[in-house]
């Protein structure tokens, strides 16, 4: 897969984003210099891509605290273009660093901040901040670094390292967020074919009729083909109330042979049925 000549990628803005690091990984691992689209929303990442052919896209697929991010698994099964999947993913850990102009932390009387992200580092607030404290609210936390600007030297921003990167910040303290290991999978999706690593995962959708042991047939295949379903999420279908799609990921390439007569099995006992890309682990 050459993605190198890529010329635009998408991803959730604004600049500065956790999702902006994301997209800097997969560029570095595949050799790519795109022009940056950041945008308000998932649905508009995956909509880019989908309207625009040969570009790629950056979204958030599951926390390691919040689980699936369900706009995102939504939207992706919903691509006029069925060709639009999964080709890459990477894990970020989501550290929230204390940012300011100043470089003295003692000096520092107030926090602009999303709600969030504000939320997420309570015990550090708690333990090391003046309890006087003076909170602004802020829409993202680049916007809070970006607004810094308006403000004097005794106030500091959440936000990541690359928020100070981009708006010229000191950290005057990292990893300043409650669970130290919070972590989100991202995926870089379009319309692009993947090739067979030997350390590969494929990731599914379908439905099926609404009887008793429907799900467990599916369920069955994948057993008898001895084949790991390491993830399974149900969503609704949109379409009748009670109606469920299910999306799995499990070990394997589709252009493994194996692979492939497993999801011909599969569509068999579907009602609908989508690829959603194979990809290294």
């Amino acid at each position: 897969m050459d993605l190198s000549e890529i010329g635009r990628i998408a991803y959730l803005g604004p600049r500065g984003s956790f999702s902006e690091m994301a997209a800097d990984v997969f560029c570095g691992k595949y050799n790519m210099h795109p022009y940056p689209e950041p945008v308000g929303t998932i649905r508009e990442v995956i909509e880019f891509v989908d309207e625009n052919p040969g570009v790629l896209g950056v979204i958030p697929l599951e926390n390691s605290n919040e689980g699936s991010v369900r706009e995102a698994l939504d939207h992706l099964m919903m691509t006029i273009n069925p060709n639009i999947r999964i080709l890459s993913q990477t894990i970020m850990p989501i550290r929230h660093c204390l940012l300011s102009r100043t470089t003295e932390f003692y000096s520092i009387t107030g926090i602009i901040s999303h709600p969030q992200a504000l939320a997420q580092c309570q015990n550090f607030i708690h333990d090391e901040m003046p309890r006087n404290m003076n909170y602004i609210e802020a829409p993202s936390t680049a916007e809070a670094a970006r607004s810094l600007a308006n403000y004097n030297l005794t106030y500091a921003a959440i936000g990541s390292e690359k928020t100070a990167e981009l708006y010229n910040l000191n950290i005057l303290k990292e990893n300043i967020n409650d669970d130290k290991n919070n972590q989100t999978r991202f995926a870089l999706i379009g319309d692009f074919e993947t090739e067979i690593t030997g350390n590969d995962k494929t990731s599914l959708v379908f439905a099926t009729e609404n009887k008793p042991g429907a799900l467990l047939e599916i369920l069955h295949i994948f057993y008898e083909n001895n084949i790991n379903l390491s993830y399974i999420v149900s969503r609704p279908s949109k379409i009748k109330f009670g109606d469920y799609n299910f999306i799995v990921n499990f070990d394997g390439h589709i252009k493994n042979p194996k692979i492939l007569n497993t999801l011909k099995e599969i569509k068999e006992k579907t009602t609908f049925m989508r690829f959603f890309g194979s990809y290294e682990k």
